[in-house]
């Protein structure tokens, strides 16, 4: 049911907006790792999307321009965030790997046979 005040477009966007943000930072954050989209670029559109969030969809009265500011300040945050998590990822698989190596030539060294 759509409740006063609100318009069909908007109420599928409010209840898929989660779902349409991480898509969004899926499909751009593998660019963005992939340098097809430069990170600057991706951070100047992050504070472009907040600006607009900020200044024009949080005040509105129509529902899908709130919805659909809000889907693209996040997704455009959380693609600014992407190359920082992948760099704590690889460090993490690495100390893990380093670890593992280490572990295993104690093991052998211990070997007296």
């Amino acid at each position: 049911m759509i409740e006063q005040g609100q318009s069909r477009v908007g109420s599928t966007l409010r209840a898929n907006r989660l779902r349409l943000a991480l898509g969004i930072v899926l499909v751009e954050g593998l660019l963005v790792l992939f340098d097809a989209i430069p990170w600057w670029t991706a951070l100047v559109l992050a504070g472009l999307a907040f600006a607009l969030y900020l200044g024009v969809g949080r005040e509105s009265t129509q529902q899908a321009v709130r919805e659909s500011s809000w889907i693209a300040a996040v997704s455009q945050l959380a693609v600014v965030l992407v190359p920082a998590v992948a760099l704590v990822v690889t460090t993490v698989i690495v100390v893990a790997i380093v670890v593992a190596a280490v572990i295993a030539l104690a093991l052998l060294l211990r070997d007296r046979r």
